[in-house]
């Protein structure tokens, strides 16, 4: 809770001095519908995706986090295609079975040893995915309206107002974290949140938005393999096939459709 809640507070605490300054008052202000927009996806976006991600890794590893939550574009289509706003075309439907197969071998349904996981950790994390999906489709028309940084800054304002109603300042405080531990929360912020960010709106300057979001798919792959090699981390021959199929599913429902235009996608706040 306390990662989740600080890395989204930090980031606005840092962010909206910056935008302030910049742009001022005025161009930051926004019509009451809109705030109440921003309000539902800074909660049931950001700050649920950020809790239910941690909550995963903590209970079963970062590889089986990671790549269950990387299914997000594949529950986003099956919503545009529920709501008709998408046809379920061949593409569509190979990259679903293989996001579904991928996931059952990276959870171990089929490993030697028999089938364990821990259910809280696998719920926390298809709700991460749940999350960041509906953040992405609730976006998607915020983001016609207004740029990203306009779009962080409410969203983490938004997430940052529901952690202190959920967590307030004085439960915090009777934590007694120490000086290092504040800082490692600040540096953890600005390293998963701002830095990142700032990379990936940099790309958007060189790249078209449907190549960036294919190029960001490579996430999972190095988030495993520093799991592997700083954590210690086992990831078995099943398993490694399993994040290949569910990486492919996820660039195969990514990649443009002729037949229409590629819908803009929002990065995750992990």
């Amino acid at each position: 809770m306390i990662l989740a809640q600080t890395r989204t507070t930090f980031a606005f605490l840092l962010l909206a001095p910056i935008l302030l300054a910049s742009r001022g008052y005025q161009r930051l202000r926004l019509p009451g519908p809109e705030i109440l927009r921003m309000l539902i996806l800074g909660v049931f976006g950001v700050a649920a995706s950020n809790y239910f991600y941690y909550l995963a890794v903590q209970r079963t590893t970062v590889a089986t986090a990671v790549i269950l939550q990387y299914t997000a574009p594949v529950w986003v289509l099956l919503y545009m295609v529920a709501r008709g706003l998408q046809s379920p075309t061949w593409q569509r439907i190979m990259a679903v079975t293989l996001a579904i197969v991928g996931i059952m071998l990276v959870i171990g349904i089929f490993s030697a040893g028999g089938f364990r996981l821990d259910g809280l950790g696998v719920l926390a994390a298809l709700l991460a995915a749940f999350s960041f999906a509906f953040y992405n489709v609730g976006g998607h028309s915020v983001l016609a309206r207004y740029d990203h940084w306009m779009v962080l800054l409410w969203v983490t304002l938004a997430a940052s107002l529901f952690w202190m109603a959920v967590n307030p300042p004085w439960k915090i405080a009777a934590a007694h974290y120490a000086g290092s531990q504040w800082l490692f929360l600040l540096v953890f912020s600005v390293v998963s949140v701002l830095a990142p960010f700032s990379f990936y709106f940099a790309g958007l300057q060189y790249l078209e938005p449907t190549r960036a979001v294919i190029v960001s798919c490579l996430e999972p792959v190095f988030s495993i393999l520093i799991a592997a090699l700083t954590l210690g981390e086992r990831v078995r021959p099943l398993q490694a096939l399993g994040v290949l199929l569910v990486l492919a599913a996820i660039v195969v429902v990514q990649s443009p459709d002729k037949k229409s235009p590629a819908a803009a996608m929002v990065e995750p706040i992990e």
